[in-house]
């Protein structure tokens, strides 16, 4: 779960680290008052989920409060990246000497939150690490156990900042990598952290994710942010299709039959394995399919929830078949998904043996419900047919039905 810019400057303050004079608006009024109290040339940023604002016009400088509330009015109406403003976030224009970067980042190979500093800030820390190694340190640390200064001062040192900028700098990565832990984050950045004319540092720009899971153990923290419990904050707003899977899938606590995205293609997908299910939507484009979804299914779903999944692929406009393949399964009995996916089809007054396309699930109770599928006409696939195969025969059916 991503935050707003102005939500991850409150993050940061309260973690104690130092930041501007900002002030958050929802109207260009607002906005003046807030340059008023500042008091001199300000910077007016759109507040949006999204990437490439100064490109877009959603970064603007004012020199007056009224410059600061035509900026304002106009970045307020202005759509960035498919999304509409929720604010604007006012901020000094502060006179800084040196930028710097600080981040906190889950490392998913490693397991381990890793910290990362730069005196080269104010650009992507990708690029510095790819043009100036030298100046990007790394250290690893445990998100269990406390965690000590020293290994701030660690990777501060490592690019070459030593002195009073090095002390300076230590308890600001340090709160940072705390803030990290204590609250479940996926990414904790401060870009630019600037470094003032008396030697302070400020940070003036901030990007916090969230373990999207974790919102449960952070529940008065984003009350106090006013993230609302509905919010998804994902790259976009989630379609109609895409929420009808979010209902099926909370029918009931068995297993899993949701995590829908919804794409622009005639071969519906019932699809699970872990990892595999990616695999698997991977291998229906390389054999030249267009899905119309990804989905998963696994941890033994009722009948009702593999039906409800079928039904609602089945019945997204431009389907033409579905293909319902996993792995070897241990943990979900073939028979149930079996029962649901020709329920789904009579439900619809459709035939089983015409609309599914291929249905490749291997394992548990797989002879009752192989006999199922041989009932009603069904192709099916065991263990001796990869799923790479399978995703191949799904594309050639419904390649014969479009030709």
């Amino acid at each position: 779960m991503r935050f707003f810019e102005y939500e991850a400057r409150e993050l940061v303050k309260r973690a104690g680290i130092p930041v501007t004079d900002y002030g958050f608006a929802t109207d260009a009024a607002q906005a003046r008052e807030i340059a008023q109290r500042i008091g001199g040339p300000t910077v007016i940023k759109s507040q949006v989920l999204s990437g490439g604002r100064m490109k877009a016009g959603g970064v603007q400088f004012a020199d007056t409060p009224a410059e600061a509330e035509a900026h304002a009015r106009e970045i307020l109406e202005l759509e960035i990246g498919g999304h509409m403003p929720r604010g604007v976030l006012v901020d000094p224009r502060a006179q800084v000497e040196q930028e710097y970067y600080a981040g906190v980042v889950w490392d998913g190979t490693r397991k381990q939150p890793v910290m990362i500093f730069s005196p080269v800030g104010g650009i992507d820390i990708e690029q510095v690490a790819e043009e100036q190694p030298e100046a990007v340190g790394r250290r690893h640390f445990s998100n269990i156990l406390p965690f000590g200064d020293y290994e701030a001062k660690e990777v501060i040192a490592e690019t070459g900042v030593s002195g009073a900028a090095l002390n300076r700098l230590v308890p600001i990565v340090a709160r940072l990598a705390k803030l990290f832990a204590q609250n479940d984050m996926t990414l904790a950045e401060i870009n630019p952290l600037g470094r003032l004319a008396d030697g302070s540092f400020v940070a003036l720009d901030a990007h916090m994710e969230m373990e999207n899971e974790a919102r449960g153990r952070h529940r008065q923290l984003l009350r106090d942010l006013g993230v609302g419990e509905g919010e998804t904050r994902q790259a976009r707003e989630p379609t109609q299709f895409e929420l009808a899977g979010e209902e099926v899938d909370a029918t009931d606590h068995r297993g899993v039959a949701g995590n829908v995205t919804e794409f622009d293609g005639n071969l519906g997908l019932v699809i699970g394995a872990g990892g595999g299910s990616l695999t698997l939507f991977d291998a229906v484009r390389a054999h030249g399919g267009r899905p119309a979804n990804y989905c998963e299914i696994g941890g033994n779903p009722s009948v009702a929830k593999a039906c409800g999944l079928a039904k609602l692929v089945l019945s997204k406009p431009g389907v033409d078949k579905i293909a319902v393949m996993m792995s070897i399964v241990s943990n979900t009995r073939v028979d149930i998904v079996a029962r649901g996916v020709i329920k789904a089809c009579l439900d619809l007054g459709e035939d089983p043996a015409e609309k599914i396309a291929i249905f490749r699930i291997p394992g548990a109770w797989e002879e009752e419900g192989f006999k199922i599928l041989e009932r009603y006409g069904v192709d099916y696939a065991d263990r001796s047919v990869s799923l790479n195969e399978a995703a191949r025969r799904a594309v050639e059916k419904i390649q014969g039905v479009a030709a």
